[in-house]
């Protein structure tokens, strides 16, 4: 069943498990998108005459 069924209703077991999935989403969001952005800053980084190598 997902909240937007009519027979949802909303107990405090729901409500405990929707928080903990939204907060853990949120944290893997947080994540990947630090490291997107830290990996496209890196590589913008780099002179041309580096290659690449370090």
């Amino acid at each position: 069943m997902f909240p937007f069924c009519f027979e949802w209703a909303w107990d405090m077991s729901h409500m405990v498990f929707m928080g903990g999935l939204w907060y853990a989403l949120s944290i893997i969001g947080a994540g990947l998108t630090f490291a997107i952005v830290k990996s496209i800053m890196d590589m913008k980084s780099h002179d041309e005459k580096d290659h690449g190598h370090h």
